[in-house]
């Protein structure tokens, strides 16, 4: 009978499916999800409050914590009033309740009340008074589907069931005794006597006061079941994908939550008008990865795939991944902060990318090309750094959707050629981020994983960096930190132009993206503390014309940023930084020719990159009007000038922008030079396929072919093979209607300059 005894609990006592709750960092619910037998069935709790447990036990079991297990008083009562043929009354103390529950209410026999005798002193005997009245309040039945205290303190006040007042107590204490009492229209005066007693009974025995009581009796009955909350679904999702039945705990600011819910469902509206219905944003902790905000979507319609959670779903990328490439490029010495870059027509194997205002400036700093997003610039900078080489970069930073091997994307990549996630995208900016911190508030030391995943979970890794080491996990301090400071001057949307004379302003570097065909529009944007990662578009992948990184997805971006604590700016990794001397004008290191020159910080790496090749010493006759050299000019009246010029194609574009720019003056006509390159071809490109299109009309359409000359006054001509097709003089474009074929296409200028191309023409249909 002892082992009989000692073994006849289940283990565990309940094997119930329970519902998932998520909880914010301050335990407030963020959402729940009903439990796969369809009841409402919380996680147990930890603790009963204190007015709930004063009414209960007067209620139902007042000698609960005297008993052992039962009460033979309460029982021998029951028996006597049964067998007297007066109204049935029970005899179960709390503890039987508990053993009833956990058997799945198998009858109300006499033989199974002496196994719940039984089994009840065998409970008391393993667990504590306050474990058992737990049990009770997290099991028992409150009602249709609603089962244990919390639940049913949501699911009728609204609130958790610490903040429940004495008539709300009293009201969810008689519940279990006769769970039918909660139907909407019915039964409300046999539930308001039956709790008006039990709040009489506390008074008769000082456990509330007369005030106390006069309040709780005149308090509203629970009615119908209210709906939970619903702050952070699309995370109560994830977390009942990844945690089913579990309450947990996240790391989600409540507070902060609301007020991202509120600024996405304004710019939902907005955004509505022009057909533009889904939205997520993901706000994060830069130093610990925890994640504050989490909008899946925006709060549109099953129609628009409201209930898709869009953050860890794979998107073009459009520009968001320049900073990456720009960063790596700095790392590896390969450039400085301010390199000019050219930005001129760029065709490669056929693929001709574009700015996004189809124009061409011919040469820009790299920073600036950074912060005005420009297309040609990157393609460029990443043929001359290396596909494979940035590819393997992306991959330790744990872009998980660009999965497929490196030929697939091609130099694209930049451009939106592949996919990522707002999760893995915020991820990767908060590294950078992390990395630069971490650098600055110890002995200049890394992380070996600073692009970890982010979690929302409270309790998680006390260190998910791994171990400190000398050497970045991708990325050194300084050009992560040049990086962000390119990004800072990127343009900001309409009402924040002029942030920086605004003492409540915040810096941020930030990044925006608009993928092809106006599908996806990104903004992503980091402080020392925050990083704030915005999608917008439509799920169903239909492009809309203004949306764009800057019109769309900014403006949430400048909005939360608003809303949160500020930040300051990241201080400068001085030793990840040396100060060198610059040339001003093209932000090489300064050669010997270079007139003006500055100080700068720059990445240790970019003392390899090459001096200044922009700047040259020229020869000049006494007016300065012509070139000239010993073969043609005294030597005691030349004039020696320092002179920044560009190759042909880059000046024929920037010299339009920059009006302080000024072209080499020609050679003397009676000079001997070496052979300079004068001039360059624009369109076509060596072994570039010029296509014949047809217009609407069926007619072909002309072709224009361009040079940039050095002097463009000089009159050039043209010529297919060995046939002359004309000549140009100041613009040098031609526009020629060949037939189909394989041809040499040369140029000749006044002064004999020879330029020899080979083309190939075909013909296609117009449509």
């Amino acid at each position: 009978m002892f082992l009989l005894w000692l073994f006849c609990l289940p283990s565990p006592l309940f094997n119930v499916p329970t519902a998932t709750v998520a909880e914010s960092s301050n335990g407030q619910m963020l959402g729940a999800r009903i439990a796969a037998d369809g009841q409402w069935r919380f996680p147990q709790m930890d603790s009963v409050p204190v007015r709930f447990e004063k009414c209960v036990l007067y209620f139902e079991d007042e000698y609960f914590y005297l008993h052992p297990g039962f009460n033979p008083v309460s029982i021998s009562k029951a028996l006597w009033n049964n067998m007297s043929g007066k109204p049935r009354r029970g005899g179960s103390t709390i503890t039987q309740q508990v053993i009833r529950l956990s058997r799945e209410n198998k009858g109300r026999t006499y033989f199974e009340k002496l196994i719940e005798i039984f089994q009840a002193t065998r409970l008391e005997a393993g667990y504590s008074k306050k474990s058992i009245l737990n049990l009770y309040a997290s099991y028992a039945p409150f009602g249709g589907n609603v089962v244990g205290l919390e639940t049913a303190s949501w699911r009728y006040f609204g609130i958790p069931a610490s903040e429940l007042s004495w008539g709300q107590s009293a009201a969810l204490a008689v519940l279990p005794n006769a769970p039918s009492l909660i139907f909407p229209g019915k039964n409300e005066v046999l539930l308001k006597h039956k709790r008006d007693a039990l709040l009489f009974k506390l008074f008769h025995k000082k456990v509330i006061d007369k005030t106390t009581y006069e309040l709780a009796i005149e308090e509203v009955l629970p009615g119908k079941p209210q709906p939970l909350p619903e702050v952070a679904p699309h995370l109560t999702e994830k977390i009942r994908k990844e945690h089913p039945g579990k309450r947990i705990q996240t790391t989600v600011d409540f507070a902060l939550q609301n007020k991202v819910n509120h600024i996405v469902k304004e710019h939902h509206y907005i955004l509505a008008q022009n057909q533009i219905h889904n939205l997520a944003v993901l706000v994060m902790d830069v130093n610990t990865r925890e994640i504050l905000a989490y909008v899946g979507n925006s709060p549109t319609t099953a129609d628009h795939n409201n209930f898709v959670d869009i953050i860890e779903k794979p998107r073009n990328t459009g520009s968001i991944l320049k900073p990456f490439l720009f960063a790596s490029m700095l790392d590896a010495g390969e450039i400085l902060p301010n390199t000019l870059v050219a930005d001129i027509p760029t065709s490669v194997n056929g693929y001709a990318p574009e700015n996004f205002d189809k124009k061409f400036n011919g040469a820009v700093p790299a920073s600036m090309a950074l912060s005005r997003s420009l297309n040609i610039p990157a393609v460029r900078m990443l043929r001359e750094f290396g596909f494979q080489r940035f590819y393997n970069i992306l991959k330790k930073t744990n872009q998980k959707a660009i999965n497929k091997p490196s030929d697939y994307y091609g130099l694209a990549m930049i451009l939106g050629g592949g996919e990522s996630s707002l999760w893995d995208i915020t991820k990767a900016y908060a590294g950078m981020a992390s990395t630069l911190n971490y650098f600055n508030d110890t002995s200049s030391e890394y992380r070996e994983n600073e692009y970890v995943e982010p979690t929302y979970l409270k309790s998680h890794s006390e260190n998910p960096f791994g171990n400190i080491r000398k050497t970045p996990s991708v990325w050194n301090a300084g050009a992560i930190y040049e990086t962000f400071d390119a990004m800072q001057k990127v343009n900001r949307p309409s009402g924040e132009e002029n942030w920086e004379f605004f003492t409540s302003s915040q810096p941020i570097a930030w990044k925006t993206g608009t993928s092809h065909g106006f599908k996806d529009s990104w903004a992503v944007g980091v402080t020392p503390k925050y990083a704030i990662g915005v999608w917008v578009g439509n799920a169903s992948g239909e492009g809309r014309p203004g949306l764009t990184g800057i019109q769309a997805a900014s403006p949430v971006l400048f909005d939360i940023l608003n809303k949160l604590p500020k930040s300051g700016w990241f201080k400068v990794p001085y030793d990840e930084l040396t100060e060198v001397e610059i040339c001003s004008k093209s932000g090489h290191l300064a050669g010997l020719f270079c007139e003006e020159t500055k100080k700068e910080w720059i990445p240790i790496n970019g003392t390899r990159t090459d001096a200044c090749p922009y700047h040259q010493t020229v020869f000049l006759n006494s007016t300065e009007t012509y070139r000239v050299n010993s073969s043609c000019y005294p030597l005691s009246e030349m004039k020696q000038k320092e002179w920044f010029t560009l190759p042909p194609v880059m000046e024929y574009y920037y010299a339009a922008l920059h009006p302080e720019y000024k072209s080499l003056p020609p050679f003397a006509s009676d000079c001997l030079r070496e052979g300079e390159n004068l001039m360059a071809f624009i369109y076509p490109k060596r072994n570039e396929t010029v296509l014949l299109p047809k217009n609407f009309d069926e007619n072909i359409n002309e072709v224009i072919f361009k040079i940039a000359h050095r002097s463009p006054e000089t009159s050039v001509y043209w010529y297919l093979d060995s046939q002359y097709i004309g000549s140009t003089k100041t613009f040098h474009e031609l526009a020629v209607s060949p037939k189909p074929g394989n041809y040499i296409l040369t140029v000749l200028d006044d002064e004999g300059n020879t330029l020899k191309e080979q083309i190939e023409i075909r013909r296609i249909s117009g449509r």
